[in-house]
């Protein structure tokens, strides 16, 4: 315990700088004063490309430090460390054990990165490493979220983060995605649609063979969809940003949800510069940590957050979080790919749901939604907005496939 206070310490008086977010941090009122170690997506992608056993994490001229030393801490004191940070080596199997414990605390099953596993084999002149626990995904959604820890990446060094704060000079300000779905449903007396573009998916497969985003997105636009939700994932979704791209400059007036499997800010500014309103965060991926600097980003850029849970301890974490406005409960298990209705019930019923109406959260249901009594169930728990795209995709007419998904014309 004593050697984990040393690392979260030496982390304090690291920098954010390192991940290209310095400059925004000190826009954010509130979060450079917080003594807490990085945003994990920070230490895990930015503190294991160094040589952590070779080198000393040194103190820079950053916010954070500087924040800190404000409040009377510096790098020689004893409320920081019981040395000099700059005398302290850190190893990055140190940096993970202390991350691990953050998320195994918040409940976090997912693992963000693959762990080293086990040493290199020999045979002759080949070398191999052993599959095992360690090193091999536990189910689907680890497995996407490592993919796109590689992904983002190879992303960013071609696009570093600086090119896309150029591009946000030349863009349109975002469009109001909770005020649209407010909008909406206070129009119709039904839940507001968010519908969704996205060709397969990793457990039905492909969708839809005829796909054309742009022409998708307008008869979403046409039927009565108050949002929509682009997928960009290309490996497991076939989707893209540039479909998200070229949807937004095709005219399509509705916000549009940038659906992604966000491991760090990055992305979240990459989307915006495709045209992007709002952004999904999936608390079962997420620290919390991780989720509250990713609103403060996205409140700075105008977007909206659509933070995702699917049991009560992800719910509980996320209605702790300060500013969160939109939260939406995913019937479908992530793990097992298990649909269940009930769910979105069981999350909204008791002090949960009456915290969220003193809150005034509006509430999105998503997955398993496929007729108009499943709309009425899930309305009834309490949503105002639904997420869908299975059932509406596949179907031919897609303004008549969402008549039919509420028993009615909703485009009026």
């Amino acid at each position: 315990m004593r050697r984990l206070g040393t690392i979260q310490n030496c982390l304090l008086h690291s920098t954010y700088s390192i991940a290209g977010y310095g400059e925004d941090l000190e826009k954010m009122e509130g979060l450079c004063l917080t003594l807490q170690p990085f945003p994990s997506s920070v230490i895990q992608r930015r503190l294991s490309t160094f040589n952590l056993h070779n080198r000393l994490i040194r103190p820079s001229s950053c916010a954070p430090l500087r924040a800190h030393q404000k409040a009377g801490i510096t790098e020689g004191s004893d409320s920081a460390s019981e040395g000099k940070v700059s005398d302290v080596k850190i190893s990055e199997q140190e940096v993970n054990m202390y991350q691990n414990e953050v998320v195994e605390s918040q409940g976090i099953k997912i693992r963000r990165r693959p762990p080293t596993g086990p040493p290199m084999h020999y045979v002759g002149p080949f070398e191999f490493r052993l599959q095992n626990e360690g090193n091999t995904p536990r189910n689907i959604l680890e497995e996407i979220v490592w993919h796109k820890d590689k992904e983002v990446a190879q992303m960013k060094e071609r696009k570093p983060l600086y090119t896309l704060k150029k591009a946000l000079d030349n863009i349109p300000p975002a469009q109001d995605f909770i005020g649209a779905l407010r909008s909406a449903h206070q129009r119709t007396g039904l839940p507001g649609l968010i519908a969704e573009v996205k060709k397969a998916s990793p457990s039905r497969g492909i969708l839809r063979e005829d796909f054309n985003s742009v022409e998708i997105a307008q008869a979403y636009e046409k039927g009565g969809a108050a949002c929509l939700s682009v997928l960009t994932d290309d490996k497991y979704f076939k989707g893209s940003y540039e479909n998200l791209q070229a949807i937004r400059e095709a005219g399509v007036k509705c916000p549009l949800l940038l659906k992604e499997f966000i491991v760090e800010a990055w992305q979240i500014y990459y989307g915006r510069s495709k045209g992007a309103d709002a952004v999904l965060l999936i608390a079962s991926v997420l620290p919390d940590l991780d989720i509250k600097y990713m609103i403060k980003i996205c409140k700075i850029l105008g977007m909206a957050t659509l933070v995702e849970v699917h049991d009560e301890r992800e719910m509980d974490r996320v209605l702790a979080i300060e500013g969160v406005e939109l939260i939406g409960i995913n019937n479908r298990n992530l793990e097992t790919f298990e649909v269940d209705l009930g769910i979105t019930k069981k999350l909204l019923e008791g002090e949960r749901g009456e915290l969220i109406r003193q809150k005034d959260i509006l509430v999105v249901g998503e997955s398993g939604l496929f007729t108009p009594e499943d709309i009425a169930f899930v309305q009834e728990a309490g949503v105002k907005a639904v997420l869908v795209g299975e059932s509406l995709i596949k179907q031919s007419d897609h303004g008549k496939a969402i008549s039919t998904l509420f028993g009615r014309d909703i485009s009026k």
